[in-house]
C-alpha cells in the first residue's frame, strides 16, 4: 500500500530568461518602493542643512534686494474696469 503512493516532487521546468528577468525585476522595484517610501517618512537631519548655509555667505543687500522683488513679481497690478450689465 505504501508502494502506491508517489511522494516524488512535481516536474517543474526552469525558469526561463524572461521569467528570471521579471521575478528580479519586480524585486529591485519593491525595494526602490519602500526607498523612496521610507525616505518621505524619515525626515532629515537639520545639522546637514545648517551646515550648507554659512558655507554661502549672502550679503545683506543682496537679501533685501530679493526680499524686495519677492512680493512685486507675485502681485499683479489690478486691472480698473468698470462692471457692465
Amino acid at each position: 500500500m505504501a508502494s502506491d503512493l508517489d511522494f516524488s516532487p512535481p516536474e517543474v521546468p526552469e525558469p526561463t530568461f524572461l521569467e528570471n528577468l521579471l521575478r528580479y525585476g519586480l524585486f529591485l522595484g519593491a525595494i526602490f518602493q519602500l526607498i523612496c517610501v521610507l525616505a518621505i517618512i524619515v525626515p532629515v537631519p537639520k545639522s546637514y542643512e545648517a551646515e550648507a548655509e554659512p558655507s554661502e555667505p549672502r550679503s545683506a543687500e543682496g537679501t533685501r534686494k530679493s526680499k524686495a522683488t519677492a512680493p512685486s513679481a507675485s502681485k499683479r497690478p489690478k486691472k480698473e474696469t468698470k462692471k457692465k450689465r
